[in-house]
């Protein structure tokens, strides 16, 4: 009868030893099968993520190169203030030198056309 009993124990010792070691030697695979699983599902949706925020990255990296460009030109107008007054004063002169032209030649027609008016006049009343 002992050795019945101690059998039996040793079969069931073996079963439960047995039923351990398949299920310790499974339970990796059914970890990296779960894993494989997850990363099948989520990983088009990651490549979408990532493509987007490259491209989102290089809107941002345009802009900002946009706004950096638009203050180095802000910056470099303040600075041009001077050249700006230097042409406004070459500006008045030109059109003082012109007004003075405009003068001259007004008076050089005026000079010209009065004697003009003289001998028709002189004319016109001698002829009478």
């Amino acid at each position: 009868m002992e050795d019945q009993e101690m059998h039996v124990k040793v079969k069931r010792v073996t079963d439960k030893f047995t039923e351990s070691m398949y299920v310790l030697a499974n339970e990796p695979s059914v970890a990296l099968y779960r894993l494989q699983e997850h990363v099948r599902r989520s990983l088009p949706e990651l490549v979408q993520h990532k493509t987007d925020m490259q491209s989102w990255e290089e809107q941002s990296q345009g802009a900002i190169y946009t706004v950096e460009y638009a203050c180095s030109a802000v910056k470099s107008m303040t600075n041009s203030s001077l050249y700006f007054k230097s042409i406004e004063g070459l500006l008045r002169q030109a059109i003082s030198m012109k007004e003075q032209i405009s003068n001259t030649q007004g008076r050089r027609r005026r000079v010209v056309d009065q004697p003009a008016l003289k001998e028709g006049g002189e004319r016109h009343s001698s002829g009478t």
